[in-house]
């Protein structure tokens, strides 16, 4: 049996494009709650463009994006707030940055992966949408979002 992984070598993103990514992050899901919009399905997209490498953007039948990655924000927060507020199991103990770190960590390294073809990040655009879309890859019902340039 043949091992089909890739062969790359990850590179961790700067404290500076951590730092970046996490206030666009916050911003966009605190939007999305105070909204009154945090449903169980909501959805952290992001899509990664890196400057000389061809990624053309993938649809499904019908003509849909198809987004880098996604996470569901409700892993880590309750659905239906006006305030994000995080599951009961990060309340427990006053572990309430907790949430943020775990949510934060996987975001960080799906974006590592998709950047991993180049050996820095400068010039690496990031969009990331918060939102609710008809099924995963379906059209957006409603969404905020942000693009940022990783330094």
């Amino acid at each position: 049996m043949r091992d089909h992984t890739p062969d790359f070598k990850m590179h961790e993103l700067s404290d500076g494009n951590k730092a970046l990514i996490r206030q666009t992050v916050q911003q966009l899901l605190e939007k999305l709650a105070s909204d009154g919009k945090l449903v169980a399905d909501s959805l952290l997209e992001f899509w990664v463009e890196v400057p000389g490498l061809p990624h053309s953007r993938g649809t499904f039948r019908g003509g849909f994006l198809m987004p880098d990655s996604f996470i569901y924000i409700t892993d880590y927060f309750l659905a239906g707030e006006s305030c994000l507020k995080p599951l009961p199991a990060y309340a427990d103990g006053g572990e309430s940055e907790k949430v943020w770190e775990d949510l934060l960590d996987e975001l960080f390294y799906q974006i590592e992966i998709f950047t991993s073809s180049v050996s820095e990040s400068r010039g690496i655009t990031l969009e990331l949408w918060a939102g609710n879309r008809q099924r995963p890859e379906g059209e957006w019902i409603y969404a905020v979002d942000r693009k940022i340039e990783l330094g």
